[in-house]
C-alpha cells in the first residue's frame, strides 16, 4: 500500500484534502493549528488502496516549533512514499520556501497548487507546466473546497509513490554550495546511514542549526561537531549573517524568482470580501461587530432550541404521566422507567434542541474565515493578560469542545504558557456547558442574561490570566496568524461537521445521560442520593442552593450536560423556575461553569501538563467556580 504525506503552510488546504479523500474526520475550521497531530486514514484512489497522512501545518522543517517537530519526524522516521506538497496558490512565493526544504529531503513529491480560484481573484496567473520543469516535480491546479483537482493531484502522487522518480535537491549560490559539499563530505559514513538521511541534507540541517540534528552529531562526534561548527562559522563571515539566516534567504530568494518566472500579476478583483475586512478587522469597530456577530448567534440558538425544548419536554412529561397511570408509582419498575424517559427526554429535549443549532453556527463561523479574524482582534486580549498570541487558537477552540482545546496547546512554544493556557482553556464553555446555558439560564431567565454569562466568562479568565502571569513572569512574543480569505461555507462540510460532533454526542454522552438518570433514580428509591448530597453540602450549603443539587454535581464530572438533566430529576419537575429562584439559576450554572472539567479533559490535561500540573488546574478551576457563584449569590440577595 502506498503512503501519501499531506504537507503544507498553515491553511493551505491539507486537511480539507483528507476530508474529500477519506470522509470528514480532520478539523478544516479554516484556522492555523487546528492539526497539532497528524491523522491517517486509508482511501481508495483510481482503484488501489492509499494510506493518506496529514501532517500539521507547518511554515519551516527546523524543529522549532512542536509542529514542524511532528512533521519533521514523521518524513524522516517514517516509511513515506510519497509527498503532496500543498500549497496555497494565492501566496505562491512564501509557500515555496517550504517546498524547496521538501526537495531537499529528495522525497518523491507532487505539488498541489490549491486555491487556484483565489489566486485568480488576487489577479495572479500561475503557469504550472513552467513551475513542473523549473522544479523538477508534477505540478497540479486544485481547488479543494469544490474538490476540483484533488484526484487529480492525489492519483499523481500515487504514481510517484510508485515509480520513485528522483527529486532534484535545489542548488544555491555557489559559495553557499561550497559550504553545504565540504561538510557534506565529512558526513559520509556508518552515522548518516544511521540517521537514515543523504549527507547533503544532514549538511543542511546542521548549517542551519536544527537542535535535533546538533545534539545528535554531538553525541556521534565531537570532531564532526566542532567542523559543522567552524563551516557554519567561515559560510557567515562570507555573508555577514548567521548560517540558518543564510540558508533562509537562500530559498527566501530561490523562491522569488521561482515565483517572478512563473507567475505573472494582474489587477485583483475587489469585492465584498475585501471591503468587510475594512469593518471586520477595524481597530476599534470590529471589537463591535465581534460582539454583535456573538449576540446576534446566541440569540439565533436560543430562539431555535426554546422552540423545540417547550413541546418536546411537554411530550416527555405526558408519557410519566401515562405511565404512572398504569404502574405503581412507588415501585422499582415505575422508578426504573421514569428515568430512563427523563434521561432520553433529557438528551432529545433538552441538550440536543440547543447543541444542533450552536454547531451549525460554529461550523458556519469556521468555514467563512471569522474565527481567524476574531482571533487577530483577541490577539491584544491575549496580550494584555500577557500570554502568546497563539493562546487565543487554543482558547477559541474551547467553544466547541475543551479535549481538542487542551490539545492545540502544543503549538505554543513555552511550557508555562502552555499549563497557563490549558487552565484558561478548560474554564472556556464548551458546546456542553453551552446546552445548560441555554437549556436553563436562556429558557427560564431569557437569552440576555445567558450572554451576560459569556461576558462574566470571558472577564473571570482575563483576571485568572492576569494573577497567573504575575505568579509566571515571562516575556511574551507577538503574534503572526494566518488570515485566510473568507469562503462560502459549504453546505457538505458543514453537515459533516456537524454530524461528526452530534455523533460523539450520541455514542458517548447519550449512554452517559441515561445510564446516570437510572442511576440517580436508582439511588432516590434507594435513599442513597441523601448521602452523596451530604458530600456536597459544603458547597451547596455556601451557595445557597438546594440539596438535592449536591448530586448533579458529581455527575456533572463525567459529562457537564448531565448536570442540567440530573437538574431537572433531582427537583423532580422540569418547572425548574417554580423551585429555584432566579439568582440560584445563575448561582448554579455559573459554578458548573467553572469547576471541574469532565473525564475526557483531565485525561488530556493529564497526558499533556502531567498529574502534578493538572491536580493545580482541578483545583484552581474549582476554586475559582467557588468564589465566581459566591459573588453571584451576594448580588441576587442585595438585588432581591
Amino acid at each position: 500500500m502506498i503512503r501519501i504525506g499531506l504537507v503544507g503552510q498553515p491553511n493551505s488546504g491539507k486537511s480539507t484534502i483528507f476530508n474529500h479523500l477519506v470522509g470528514y474526520r480532520a478539523n478544516t475550521s479554516n484556522f492555523p493549528g487546528t492539526t497539532v497531530k497528524y491523522l491517517k486514514s486509508e482511501a481508495l484512489i483510481e482503484g488501489r488502496h492509499a494510506e493518506v497522512v496529514d501532517l500539521p501545518g507547518t511554515y519551516s522543517l527546523t524543529s522549532l516549533d512542536p509542529a514542524e517537530t511532528e512533521a519533521r519526524n514523521f518524513l524522516l522516521g517514517e516509511q513515506v512514499d510519497a509527498v503532496l506538497n500543498v500549497i496555497d496558490a494565492s501566496l505562491l512565493s512564501r509557500s515555496l520556501e517550504l517546498t524547496l526544504e521538501l526537495l531537499e529531503m529528495e522525497i518523491p513529491m507532487v505539488v498541489c497548487l490549491n486555491m487556484a480560484d483565489e489566486a485568480k481573484r488576487k489577479g495572479i496567473t500561475i503557469d504550472a507546466e513552467e513551475l513542473a520543469e523549473r522544479l523538477g516535480v508534477p505540478v497540479v491546479s486544485a481547488v479543494a473546497v469544490r474538490g476540483l483537482g484533488v484526484r487529480e493531484a492525489v492519483g499523481q502522487a500515487m504514481e510517484v509513490g510508485r515509480t520513485t522518480p528522483l527529486v532534484p535537491s535545489p542548488t544555491y549560490s555557489a559559495d553557499v554550495e561550497e559550504v553545504i559539499e565540504e561538510l557534506a563530505k565529512n558526513l559520509k559514513g556508518g552515522m548518516v546511514r544511521r540517521l537514515g538521511l543523504s549527507p547533503r541534507l544532514l549538511a543542511i540541517k546542521l548549517l542551519e542549526g536544527d537542535p535535533y540534528f546538533l545534539e545528535k552529531v554531538k553525541r556521534e562526534s565531537l570532531k564532526l561537531y566542532r567542523q559543522t561548527e567552524s563551516l557554519g562559522e567561515r559560510l557567515g563571515k562570507l555573508r555577514g549573517n548567521s548560517s540558518e539566516g543564510i540558508l533562509s534567504a537562500e530559498r527566501h530568494n530561490l523562491a522569488m524568482g521561482l515565483f517572478e518566472a512563473v507567475a505573472t500579476v494582474g489587477h485583483p478583483t475587489i469585492g465584498l470580501r475585501d471591503h468587510l475586512d475594512t469593518l471586520l478587522m477595524h481597530r476599534l469597530l470590529g471589537y463591535l461587530f465581534f460582539a454583535a456577530i456573538m449576540y446576534a448567534f446566541f440569540i439565533v440558538v436560543f430562539r431555535v432550541g426554546s422552540m423545540i425544548e417547550a413541546p418536546m419536554m411537554d411530550l416527555f412529561d405526558r408519557s410519566i404521566n401515562a405511565l404512572a397511570g398504569v404502574m405503581n408509582e412507588t415501585s422499582l419498575g415505575f422508578t426504573l422507567l421514569k428515568g430512563a424517559i427523563q434521561g432520553v427526554g433529557g438528551a432529545i429535549g433538552i441538550v440536543l434542541p440547543y447543541l444542533v443549532p450552536f454547531l451549525i453556527g460554529l461550523a458556519i463561523l469556521e468555514d467563512v474565515g471569522y474565527l481567524p479574524r476574531a482571533g487577530y482582534l483577541m490577539d491584544v486580549f491575549m496580550h494584555k493578560i500577557g500570554l502568546h498570541g497563539k493562546s487565543v487558537i487554543p482558547l477559541i477552540l474551547g467553544y466547541g469542545c475543551s479535549v481538542p482545546a487542551v490539545m492545540a496547546t502544543r503549538i505554543l512554544g513555552s511550557e508555562r504558557d502552555r499549563f497557563i493556557t490549558a487552565m484558561l482553556t478548560v474554564m472556556v464553555p464548551c458546546v456542553a456547558r453551552t446546552t445548560i446555558i441555554f437549556g436553563l439560564i436562556g429558557y427560564f431567565l431569557g437569552p440576555t442574561l445567558a450572554f451576560l454569562l459569556y461576558i462574566i466568562n470571558v472577564f473571570v479568565i482575563a483576571i485568572a490570566g492576569k494573577v497567573l502571569t504575575k505568579l509566571f513572569p515571562q516575556v511574551t512574543p507577538g503574534l503572526i496568524l494566518e488570515i485566510p480569505s473568507y469562503k462560502a461555507p459549504s453546505v457538505r462540510v458543514v453537515a459533516a461537521k456537524v454530524w461528526l460532533r452530534i455523533r460523539e454526542f450520541i455514542v458517548l454522552a447519550f449512554p452517559l445521560l441515561i445510564a446516570g438518570s437510572l442511576l440517580l433514580s436508582l439511588f432516590e428509591y434507594l435513599h442513597w442520593d441523601h448521602y452523596l448530597n451530604l458530600g456536597f453540602l459544603p458547597i451547596t450549603w455556601a451557595l445557597g442552593l438546594p440539596l438535592s443539587l449536591g448530586v448533579t454535581l458529581i455527575f456533572g464530572v463525567f459529562r457537564k450536560e448531565l448536570s442540567l438533566i440530573m437538574l431537572f430529576q433531582a427537583l423532580g419537575t422540569t418547572q425548574v423556575a417554580a423551585v429555584l429562584s432566579a439568582g440560584q439559576m445563575m448561582t448554579f450554572t455559573l459554578f458548573v461553569l467553572f469547576y471541574i472539567p469532565c473525564v475526557a479533559t483531565i485525561a488530556v490535561l493529564t497526558r499533556e501538563l502531567g498529574r502534578r500540573k493538572t491536580s493545580l488546574v482541578l483545583a484552581s478551576t474549582t476554586a475559582i467556580a467557588l468564589v465566581v457563584a459566591l459573588i453571584a449569590r451576594g448580588i441576587a440577595v442585595i438585588i432581591g
